[in-house]
């Protein structure tokens, strides 16, 4: 008899290991036949308006998110910091008033404390820069200079920032300000250096 009763649940056990096994392969044929899936399993589209994510070194990641519902110029954005190699992890909550077009990391100081650049538009054609070094395990921002009255006698706008060999430049086509109509092929050059967390800006170029 104890045998038989041996046997017995012996043989349930195998038939409810089959049956599990049946239902498993069954939820995968499932899915991937294109069986439908319900809409809140799918991913949003559009939910972040800009997502970067930079590498400074192996294991240290900083992800940019912007997000905002209603106008594309007013929202906030994250700076997520992932330090996987010490496992430490940080964040940054921003409000903005611009629309993102950008972000990469830099050092341009030689401190070993990345900074975080993040572009974006201030007006339709107007480009300006939020700057935050990572340093002692927190975020601090470092103001990052406006033009100059001098400047913006020829700026109207349509500017590029440029990276050349570690140094970070801002190009804009020269404006007659009388009337603010584009001189042919001239174009003003900008650098920015930055030393105890403070920058200069030099003009380097003007062609004509």
């Amino acid at each position: 008899m104890k045998q038989i009763a041996n046997y017995i649940k012996h043989s349930l056990i195998i038939s409810g290991m089959l049956l599990t096994f049946s239902c498993s392969n069954q939820t995968d044929e499932d899915i991937s036949s294109g069986a439908p899936v319900s809409q809140s399993d799918k991913p949003a589209k559009g939910v972040f308006p800009f997502y970067k994510d930079i590498n400074v070194k192996p294991g240290l990641n900083f992800e940019v998110v912007s997000w905002g519902k209603g106008v594309d110029s007013i929202g906030g954005y994250l700076i997520l910091m992932s330090d996987s190699a010490k496992n430490n992890y940080n964040s940054l909550s921003v409000s903005r008033k611009g629309i993102i077009t950008d972000a990469w990391n830099m050092d341009m100081d030689n401190d070993g404390n990345p900074e975080i650049y993040i572009e974006y538009l201030s007006k339709k054609n107007v480009l300006d820069l939020n700057v935050y070094e990572y340093s002692g395990g927190d975020f601090r921002k470092i103001n990052f200079p406006p033009l100059t009255s001098r400047m913006k006698k020829d700026y109207a706008g349509n500017d590029k920032f440029l990276i050349r060999n570690g140094n970070l430049f801002r190009s804009f086509p020269i404006v007659n300000p009388k009337d603010t109509t584009v001189k042919a092929g001239a174009v003003k050059v900008l650098q920015y250096r930055l030393n105890g967390n403070s920058f200069s800006v030099d003009e380097v170029k003007t062609e004509e």
